[in-house]
């Protein structure tokens, strides 16, 4: 049987037998958040998935392999303990990596050249995070082996670049100008000394910043630079690596030989020492001139979990949000889009009010965009029809309705709660302690951190002017409390539901 652990909650009776393993795993899942905190269980285990259980194994997949290690190395116990309460029947857990059996895919040239109609077409924007390209190719230099003779190995392999995504792909518009500037600037430099150091690029999902990155990457090398391009994931499995090798230094010595460093997904980096290093790194090329470039989906001001450090050093540089695609912007992408189609479908044909529409119904990102012009060409293909408005409005109808997900305010989750636990809204802002005010109080600071993208500073400031130390400590409390009291833990998700609708 195939499970989901983001399977909806269950009441499966006490849980501790065969009954309802979905619902079991939810709330092994929801007493790990309440033991270990948000931070850790958001970088460790929120992308934890439980696949099956047969046998009394319980086999879960994340879709890393510096996942699968650490939580191994870590967790593993944590979690069979977990499990074994709330379903006596597992016995062991199994961690392996989603995909990791899947045959390599070839590259988008090679696609092209042997089967034009098959396999991923041009990306235009980074609406997704690029499958790793296998065997040669025009990619960075990603690895930098050790010296024969040491002991140990050094994992210094960068990911690869993916070779559609380039200056020339990327489409330029008003949200995503000035980091596509700096970006080309620092990419195409002779090389002597660092512009803009470090040039930290933020923007939500789908908007280029993955795409940016790429592209500089690949005009770097073509000016003869040393590059790595790494995630967050790569670099924290290579310093843990290079640990367990006893090739820590030689790691670190390699790291820092290189001319530019590529590091995106900066907001998942955990663990002390890991922060520790890389706050040296990041201070030893710069400090040499070497230029960094950094992505992420939020600011460096709001990257709580981050050591204060390393936040300072990285808001230190530019900083350059890419905000959302305006229209003009949405309609230009789905034309550079279409037109990458037609290359290998040249009756393939878009009306520009078909277009029109598409760029007018779908505001979110660029992967819905993409993933718009691929169910028009399905239907195309498929039918053998003309697309008409009609028909792109019923292929897109799932991507427009889900475009924005309903935007939940502070005030509102205020609302709500004060009205839920027969207070005011002013009790909830006042500085009252009593008990009948201090639960809602807490209870509307963890909704307001779990269900907007304010930062904890932000937060405390609609709550009265309190410091952002007061809801780390309410929401930690929450979340404890939630882990403990099934029935606290239902009354919150009620609220959630309530404002979400």
């Amino acid at each position: 049987m195939h499970l989901d652990g983001s399977m909806a909650d269950g009441d499966g009776g006490n849980g501790r037998g065969n009954t309802d393993i979905p619902a079991a795993w939810t709330r092994v899942k929801r007493r790990l958040r309440a033991e270990l905190g948000e931070d850790v269980f958001a970088s460790w285990f929120a992308r934890l998935e439980l696949e099956d259980v047969e046998g009394g194994v319980a086999r879960l997949t994340v879709p890393t392999r510096f996942l699968k290690s650490w939580i191994e190395s870590h967790y593993l116990d944590r979690v069979l303990t977990t499990f074994r309460a709330e379903a006596d029947s597992v016995s062991r857990i199994e961690v392996g990596v989603r995909g990791a059996s899947a045959p390599a895919r070839p590259s988008a040239g090679t696609q092209t050249k042997s089967n034009p109609t098959s396999g991923p077409l041009t990306r235009l924007h980074a609406t997704a995070t690029p499958a790793a390209l296998q065997g040669p190719g025009p990619m960075v230099e990603t690895e930098i082996a050790a010296p024969r003779g040491e002991s140990g190995s050094v994992d210094l392999n960068g990911a690869p670049l993916d070779a559609r995504l380039t200056f020339a792909s990327f489409v330029v518009g008003r949200s995503n100008a000035l980091a596509h500037a700096a970006a080309e600037r620092i990419a195409r430099s002779d090389g002597d000394g660092a512009l803009y150091n470090p040039l930290y690029v933020h923007a939500g999902v789908g908007l280029g910043k993955t795409h940016l990155l790429h592209a500089a990457g690949h005009a770097a090398r073509e000016a003869g630079r040393r590059v790595i391009y790494l995630t967050a994931d790569r670099f924290m499995y290579g310093f843990v690596n290079a640990l367990k090798t006893q090739s820590a230094l030689a790691f670190k010595e390699r790291l820092r030989a290189i001319d530019l460093l590529i590091l995106d997904d900066v907001q998942f980096i955990q663990g002390k020492s890991i922060q520790t290093e890389f706050g040296h790194t990041l201070n030893a090329l710069i400090d040499s001139g070497r230029q960094v470039v950094v992505a992420s989906d939020r600011p460096p001001t709001e990257l709580e979990a981050l050591d204060e450090r390393v936040r300072s050093r990285l808001a230190g540089g530019l900083v350059v949000e890419i905000g959302g695609l305006d229209e003009g912007l949405r309609a230009s992408i789905l034309s550079a889009r279409l037109d990458a189609v037609r290359q290998s479908h040249p009756n393939f044909e878009v009306s520009p009010a078909v277009s029109a529409y598409v760029a007018r119904a779908i505001t979110a990102n660029g992967r819905d965009l993409e993933g718009a012009v691929n169910r028009l060409l399905a239907h195309a293909t498929l039918t053998g029809a003309p697309v008409t408005v009609e028909t792109a409005e019923t292929a897109i109808r799932d991507l427009v309705k889900n475009r924005e997900p309903k935007r939940v305010k502070i005030e509102d989750i205020q609302k709500l709660v004060a009205s839920r636990y027969n207070v005011s809204r002013s009790d909830i802002l006042s500085e009252r302690r009593t008990a009948a005010v201090v639960k809602p109080r807490q209870i509307a600071m963890y909704l307001s951190k779990v269900l907007t993208l304010r930062s904890l500073p932000e937060i405390g400031r609609r709550f009265g002017g309190r410091d952002h130390t007061t809801v780390l400590h309410a929401v930690r409390k929450i979340e404890k409390q939630i882990g403990e009291d099934a029935v606290l833990g239902d009354e919150v998700e009620l609220l959630k539901r309530m404002l979400q609708d």
